[in-house]
């Protein structure tokens, strides 16, 4: 499914006929993804979907992996960060209907019951991306430039170096 990995389609239809999409999507098109990315380049998220009926529901078991650059918070410096998950959702079309799914299901909202495949793959990436990316250990790190020389006495400027005085005038 290289063209139409964006498009939204029927969840029932592809549930029932148990469709199945292998995906090569570019990281630089997720738009909620992008913003936690480093650098955009030519980087993919790559797998497969299956869609599937799974105790009545519409279901989907994605499996997507991809190399994502991220800033490491210690650095700044671009991490790589690998993925390769695997996961099992329900799709549901309403809010209410979240409601009745089983206990322990991941669910995803796939409104008017309409879903893509980008949409799976851009949340399943969302839920990877660790709180505080950061390479595995500090040796890994980017060499930070050298702090430049503190500025002269006389460019520091000092606002309220008077106002003593000017209080003391006023009273």
């Amino acid at each position: 499914m290289s063209a139409g990995w964006s498009k939204r389609r029927d969840i029932d239809p592809l549930a029932d006929g148990q469709a199945r999409f292998d995906f090569a999507i570019p990281l630089a098109d997720f738009a909620r993804l992008r913003p936690q990315l480093a650098a955009v380049g030519d980087d993919l998220a790559t797998g497969s979907v299956a869609f599937l009926r799974d105790q009545g529901f519409a279901a989907a078991d994605l499996e997507v992996r991809a190399s994502m650059p991220l800033a490491c918070q210690r650095c700044l410096g671009v991490v790589r960060y690998e993925v390769s998950e695997r996961s099992h959702v329900l799709l549901i079309g309403t809010e209410p209907e979240a409601d009745r799914t089983p206990a322990g299901m991941d669910t995803v909202l796939a409104p008017d019951g309409r879903v893509s495949v980008q949409d799976l793959v851009e949340e399943e990436l969302l839920l990877s991306v660790p709180a505080v990316p950061l390479h595995a250990s500090p040796e890994e790190c980017v060499a930070r430039p050298a702090q430049a020389e503190p500025a002269e006495e006389s460019t520091v400027q000092r606002p309220f170096e008077r106002l003593g005085e000017l209080l003391k005038r006023n009273k």
